[in-house]
């Protein structure tokens, strides 16, 4: 499974997610990329995408996109913050399903 990690997650939270082939949109050459782009250009190499912006779900068509996402909702999205949810996103990442948002809190 292959997992894109999106620019506003610090790029160390990727060895966090053992077992599986991670890069983050900076290292895809992406950055800047807006939303609706980004997940096109996405799903054309990743299975999913890993985020904590919130707004998303309410931004685009997710069935149209054949990638899961799962958004990280932490107190920030600083290393520290995100770490402690990394044991339950490698829960989710067997069941996240294409074209759906998966939700990971605390």
């Amino acid at each position: 499974m292959r997992i894109l990690l999106d620019e506003c997650i610090d790029r160390r939270f990727a060895r966090e997610i053992i077992g599986y082939e991670v890069k983050t949109v900076p290292q895809m050459g992406w950055a800047g990329v807006k939303n609706g782009k980004l997940l096109a250009l996405a799903v054309e190499e990743f299975d999913v995408f890993v985020t904590v912006d919130r707004n998303l779900s309410f931004q685009q068509n997710f069935p149209q996109f054949d990638i899961a996402v799962v958004v990280l909702q932490a107190p920030s999205n600083s290393l520290a913050a995100l770490k402690p949810l990394a044991a339950k996103l490698l829960t989710v990442l067997g069941s996240a399903s294409k074209g759906q948002i998966t939700i990971v809190t605390e």
